[in-house]
């Protein structure tokens, strides 16, 4: 954290006194609602839900009492450090925005949500979607006229969404969903027709429970979870909440399905890192606080897809497994990767789903929740809607709500705008990772050690002690050295998946040029550090060019793309330009879906 400090007026310290305050009543209100998630008794709720009104009520009065106007206004001619400057930033959007809100309003929402929870545990179990839809009902005629009463003359999804990530626009949004659409569809169609054989019942079996928490915990062990700060729980919907000094993690498990709970154990965990990791000092302020729901899923998925799903991790895990699941003894380390890495072609629940399908799952929560916010759809048509779209996106038709519009929890919160934050956290994932991979020398091999200290030290650095200090983008700049783009999570996917499922024969590429050949087996370490180098030194477009001018022996290769698709002579470095060959290899196959999109065909300027 930096030491910056600058002379400090007394509004200044009042203002954090205050906020301070109303942070630590939001808290309270967070471990009431993990309790009734996780250990309250059923007839808890009518107790729970005046209780968690009364919070909501506090926190609302305490954020928007005109003291802390006042305060704000005598602040703006205070001399203030940049980490000062980016606390009143945050305060002031806080303050600005629930002051639009009336009082009787969020105390509406808070009771509403906490009876909703109740409901949809119930219809859940039963399949009843008709139990629950009077409350989401209420849901978004409530969360309508709390968006009006923030800004009657916007979008009132985009209003919504700012809850969840203020810091980037719903069209930035919506252009980052499109591109990964755009390249994920043909992608999934491709490994769908693939002739691949993946070893895809490598934990075929029933397990029991009692083991595969004992495995959770081992697992937890292994990544560094700080259990003198948290604990591990069960919950019908796994989730994490807490803070620097208290993070609890929640998890499920399937006797049948081994991995959906070891995954959703690593994806916890990465929240909770994040929590754990925030400056312990700065609790109650807004730099002790996470920066938004994006960065706080790109900590999860980057534990749960960059660490977990890796080979290096199954090289490192798969004994802990062996000794702790029986019947698995046979499994290679090829065979788990091969399992956990599976593209699967029938799979209806977002938490279970794979890495790719995962987006397309979130796609249909997006343009469902859009529309009935924005009143495109009504509640009652939402079932019907959801099934139209899962057999539109992923080819396969719920036979129950219960595994279809009525799975996750997050409706029966009021949580309309969430649901994009998973996408976006997995693109910023990747783009972190391949940062990370520069900056640490041999991670994969740290990984496969059991060493992940480099990994957390470096999110440390990188993300966690920064809390709320930057906004979304420049946080990700300041990590990787560039705007968050959606480039590193559609290379990586691309060129894993590919990898896996053997889609470069596919392409035409059963046999790689010779020069290609030589100098790939030759100049790979070579090729990658000054491809790094090149993109640390020169961020965006110009550090194409300086590719080529430190490299003008190395073997590049011309694109030339057809009108309308690149038109551009491009010169890519290994291995970006067979995937760039695979681009135009479909469309010399004359595929006009697949030709739409060669998002690796890099302009030398």
């Amino acid at each position: 954290m930096s030491t910056e400090t600058a002379p400090v007026s007394d509004a200044y310290d009042e203002l954090l006194e205050r906020y301070e305050r109303y942070s630590t009543v939001q808290s309270a209100g967070g471990v009431l609602s993990w309790d009734q998630q996780v250990t309250m008794p059923e007839g808890g709720t009518p107790a729970r839900t005046k209780q968690q009104s009364v919070l909501s009520s506090m926190g609302h009065e305490l954020i928007t009492d005109e003291k802390v106007a006042e305060l704000l206004a005598e602040i703006e001619e205070a001399e203030l450090s940049g980490e000062q400057s980016a606390v009143v930033r945050e305060i002031q959007r806080t303050h600005e925005r629930a002051a639009k809100v009336p009082q009787e309003l969020v105390e509406e929402i808070s009771e509403t949500a906490s009876e909703a929870l109740t409901a949809w545990e119930s219809a859940k179990e039963v399949d009843d979607f008709s139990e629950f839809a009077p409350y989401l009902q209420t849901h978004v005629e409530l969360k309508r006229e709390y968006a009006a009463e923030i800004d009657p003359d916007r979008d009132p999804y985009a209003v919504l969404m700012e809850d969840y990530e203020p810091c980037l626009s719903l069209d930035r949004v919506e252009s980052l969903l499109e591109a990964v659409r755009e390249r994920l569809v043909p992608l999934i169609a491709e490994i769908r027709d693939s002739d691949a054989s993946l070893a895809v019942d490598t934990f075929d079996g029933e397990f029991p429970v009692a083991d595969q928490e004992v495995l959770a915990r081992e697992t937890l062990d292994t990544l560094g979870y700080d259990w003198d700060r948290g604990r591990l729980d069960t919950s019908t919907h796994p989730f994490t909440a807490g803070n620097q000094f208290d993070t609890r993690i929640t998890t499920r498990f399937d006797s049948s399905d081994p991995l959906g709970a070891l995954g959703s154990t690593i994806h916890e965990f990465g929240h909770a890192q994040y929590n754990l990791g925030l400056p312990r000092e700065e609790w109650g302020t807004p730099l002790g606080e996470s920066r938004d729901l994006s960065v706080h899923e790109s900590q999860s998925r980057l534990w749960e897809n960059h660490v977990g799903r890796s080979q290096a991790f199954w090289e490192l895990f798969l004994p802990q497994m062996k000794a702790d699941l029986p019947g698995i003894e046979d499994a290679s380390v090829a065979d788990a990767y091969q399992a956990a890495n599976q593209v699967y072609e029938d799979n209806l629940i977002r938490v279970e789903a794979d890495e790719l399908t995962y987006h397309l799952h979130v796609l249909v929560r997006f343009e469902i929740e859009r529309d009935l916010i924005e009143g495109d759809l009504s509640v009652e048509d939402v079932p019907q809607e959801w099934n139209d779209k899962y057999e539109q996106y992923l080819g396969i038709r719920p036979e129950s709500n219960a595994e279809g519009c009525l799975q996750d929890i997050h409706w029966s919160h009021g949580n309309f705008g969430y649901f994009p934050t998973y996408t976006l956290g997995s693109v910023m994932a990747a783009q972190l990772h391949a940062a990370a991979e520069r900056d640490i020398d041999g991670l994969s091999e740290t990984v496969a050690d059991g060493d992940f200290q480099p990994l957390h030290e470096w999110l440390s650095a990188n993300v966690h002690q920064y809390g709320a200090r930057f906004e979304t983008n420049e946080l990700v700049k300041q990590a990787t050295g560039e705007e968050f783009v959606a480039d590193h999570f559609l290379n990586y996917v691309e060129t894993k998946y590919s990898d896996l499922y053997d889609l470069w024969a596919r392409a035409g590429e059963s046999a790689e040029p010779e020069a290609v050949s030589r100098w790939r087996l030759a100049s790979s370490a070579v090729l990658s550090a000054v491809w790094f180098l090149s993109s640390a030194s020169a961020p965006a477009a110009p550090h194409y060019r300086l590719w080529y001018t430190l490299c003008p022996s190395l073997p590049t290769y011309p694109v030339d793309g057809p009108a309308g698709n690149c038109g551009a002579g491009c010169l890519l470095p290994w291995p970006a330009w067979r995937i760039a060959s695979r681009n135009l290899a479909r469309q010399d196959e004359g595929d006009a879906e697949k030709r739409t999109s060669t998002p690796f065909c890099l302009p030398v300027e």
